[in-house]
């Protein structure tokens, strides 16, 4: 293949990858006064970006949320937090003090629904150096929550992607981790559903999934089944 052709194919690829996530946007979209309310916490750089910058109109998977929802980014998963909403996505969230882990687990065991995108390997790249307070975690920092619902989070046999299925769509993980406990587990160990009490929560090892620039093509399939995994718990 020629210099020309690959550069070609490169592009084609490029303009495929940005139609899709377009695509997958439209999909999601509604009015804004039918959008349900969702709570986002998380350390990745979904709605600022790695330099914080207000610039900016947030990243792609964030502005697919906001077609779809009224999302209310919150920092930690405190009562008066929790309050605002029903639902909520944890992908890749910092450490919890203790009591608001206990404000989180009585949440859901009386009727709230999480999707928890727990990374045991996070290679989302940043440009901000190891052990910056800023950088998103390497791994989940899991203080108890998992094993006070029955699970366990281990890390992968062997890094790199691999396909798997989430809200009943195919997605494209990169190096996730394993489920083990007595949740209901997917066959590949990547995503567990669990009945807390009166409420659900879905775990996901694996949070590079959201990071869809970088996946490509793959990535509006991502959003689509992220965005079904919110509508079922929802």
């Amino acid at each position: 293949m020629t210099v020309a052709r690959r550069r070609a194919l490169g592009f084609a690829i490029v303009i495929a990858a940005v139609a899709g996530l377009a695509l997958a946007q439209m999909r999601h979209r509604r009015a804004p006064a039918s959008r349900p309310t969702l709570l986002l916490l998380t350390s990745l750089p979904l709605v600022f970006g790695d330099d914080f910058s207000l610039q900016g109109t947030g990243s792609a998977a964030y502005r697919a949320l906001q077609d779809r929802y009224r999302v209310i980014p919150i920092s930690v998963t405190s009562s008066s937090e929790l309050a605002k909403g029903s639902l909520l996505l944890m992908a890749q969230p910092r450490a919890q003090p203790a009591e608001d882990l206990v404000a989180l687990d009585r949440w859901v065991r009386g009727g709230g629904a999480v999707l928890l995108l727990t990374d045991p390997r996070l290679e989302w790249p940043s440009p901000r150096p190891l052990g910056d307070p800023l950088r998103p975690p390497i791994m989940f920092a899991d203080t108890g929550l998992l094993g006070h619902w029955g699970l366990r989070l281990d890390t992968p046999d062997e890094p790199g992607p691999k396909t798997a299925r989430l809200g009943g769509r195919r997605i494209t993980s990169v190096s996730p981790g394993q489920l083990f406990g007595s949740c209901r587990i997917s066959a590949d160990r990547i995503v567990a559903h669990c009945r807390v009490g009166r409420g659900q929560a879905t775990i996901v090892a694996d949070a590079d999934l959201l990071n869809v620039e970088e996946l490509g093509v793959g990535g509006s399939d991502n959003l689509d089944a992220v965005m079904a995994e919110l509508a079922a718990l929802g």
